[in-house]
Order: C-alpha cells, then structure tokens, then sequence
C-alpha cells in the first residue's frame, strides 16, 4: 500500500509534511510520533491501517522531518495542539488520533482541552501524564547529545545503539537517511530543528503532568494505552494512574519492547491498534 506525499498548513501557517494513504472517503487515522522521530517512525503501521481500510495520515511535528521549522522558535506545546486542530479540521469527519511519545501528550491535550469532540478514539503510545524524570532525561540527552553532527552514519548508527542497546541492529544503516540531514559540511544531522530542543530544555515537566492529568480526567471518547513493558518513560505505576483517570481505557502492555514499542514489536504494535479501532462504533 503506497503513501504519498502530502502537505497542510499548520499553525501559524506553518508547513507540515505527511504520508497520506488509503481512501480519502475512509474513516482517518492521525498518527503523531515522538520528539526527535519523523512521520517514517510509523511506516509499517501507516501502511497496516491504510490495508485495514482506513485513511491514513503519518503528520511530522513542526520543527521534525520535512516539516518547516517554526522561525521564532514556537514549540510550545499549543503551538503542536494548534497543528494537528489544523490538520483535523481538512477531514470530513473525526479521526483516530494515535499519538507516541510528544505525539501522545499533543492528541491527548488537544481531546481533554477542547470544548468540542476533535477525535472519535485516542491511542497513547508510551506516554502518560506521570513520566519518568530519568527516562525523560535519557531521551533529552540523546537528543542534545551529538550538536556536532556525525561523520558519516555509521556515527549515527553508533549513537543510536547506545540509547536503544537491546535493538537488533538493521543490515544496512541506510534507513537512517530518513532521519537524518546531510549538510553543506559534510556532516549528518538529525532531522529536526536545534530550537526545539532547547525549549523543551527550559519546559516545566510538572506544569506539563499536570495538565495532561487535566486533560485525561475530561477524555470521554474510547482510548487505548500501549506501553513497553520495558520502558524507562512509562512505568507500571504511571500506567496505572492514567487508567485510574480514564477508567473505561482498555490497556495493552508490549513483552519485549520499550519506549519505542511501535520499533521494538511492531507487528503485536499494529494488531494492537487495528484490533482497537476495527472495534470502534
């Protein structure tokens, strides 16, 4: 199943890139990845959904992949909430909202803070209002962890390996491209703008819980947490204090996979979002 290309104008007319796939006239599924990801971090599952029957958009973030960096550095949290609102309001009816990570706090948000329905289900990937400060610190040091660029991607495959040891390393480092830019340098650089960094650097986590807690406690429509088991963002702990916020969310939890479940496990990833929204009235 092909995706294609597409482009929406976000926020403050900010240019947003997306893989669109499946009939237009389908029921939507948004997917919203993680920080420091790009909309390829959902490919197999985009194309999963799209043969499932549903219309299919992978959106990176402002500031990620192809997506325009935002010039005065707006990459606050509203600033994500006023993207996706823009994004769903080019559909005909309400999507699935499927969010990993960042991608998980922005859909959750843009539900729980809205006076009307913006989404007919909500799908969390490793994310919810209580994170661990330890393993939000392991991702903000991977990502602020290499300014300098790399080499070559053998680098970049190294750097990878570090901050996910336990994931078999692919037979050739070329996927890495798509998360990667090649400068006029010479050298590779993630794909995603330097700014965005240093404003989640300087972002309270607690004003952050707290208004996810918020949000989570007015989210009536069907919701699905997924977590890795192995997880160092999301602990057993955390899960459960979402669910007991949201106590009609049905709750999977992922063997063998960690923070980055829909990488990790993503075929048990895939069933388990499928099933969730085939499910749906």
């Amino acid at each position: 199943m092909p995706l294609q290309r597409q482009t929406f104008t976000g926020f403050q007319n900010l240019a947003l890139c997306a893989d669109v796939g499946g009939r237009t006239d389908a029921p939507p599924v948004i997917l919203l990845h993680g920080g420091g990801q790009t909309r390829h971090s959902w490919g197999k599952a985009a194309r999963r959904l799209a043969l499932a029957g549903f219309h299919t958009l992978a959106v990176d973030l402002r500031g990620h992949g192809e997506s325009a960096w935002a010039v005065d550095g707006n990459y606050s949290t509203d600033a994500f909430i006023g993207d996706l609102n823009a994004v769903i309001d080019t559909l005909e009816q309400p999507p699935v909202l499927i969010g990993a990570s960042l991608g998980g706090a922005t859909a959750l948000l843009a539900m729980g803070e809205s006076q009307t329905a913006r989404a007919r289900a909500l799908v969390l990937v490793d994310v919810v209002p209580r994170m661990s400060p330890e393993g939000v610190r392991h991702i903000r040091d991977f990502m602020m962890g290499s300014p300098e660029g790399f080499a070559n991607l053998e680098e970049a495959a190294a750097a990878v390996s570090r901050y996910i040891p336990n994931r078999p390393k692919p037979p050739t480092n070329e996927g890495l491209m798509k998360n990667l830019r090649l400068k006029e340098d010479g050298r590779y650089y993630w794909h995603w703008d330097p700014a965005f960094q240093a404003r989640s650097a300087r972002e309270r986590l607690a004003d952050l819980h707290l208004r996810m807690e918020n949000a989570a406690a007015k989210v009536r429509a069907p919701t699905l947490l997924i977590r890795g088991r192995q997880s160092d963002v999301v602990s057993e702990e955390g899960a459960r204090l979402l669910l007991d916020l949201m106590p009609h969310a049905e709750y999977v939890d992922i063997e063998g996979a960690g923070h980055m479940v829909a990488g990790d496990r993503n075929d048990v990833f895939n069933e388990a979002i499928v099933s969730f929204i085939q499910r749906l009235k």
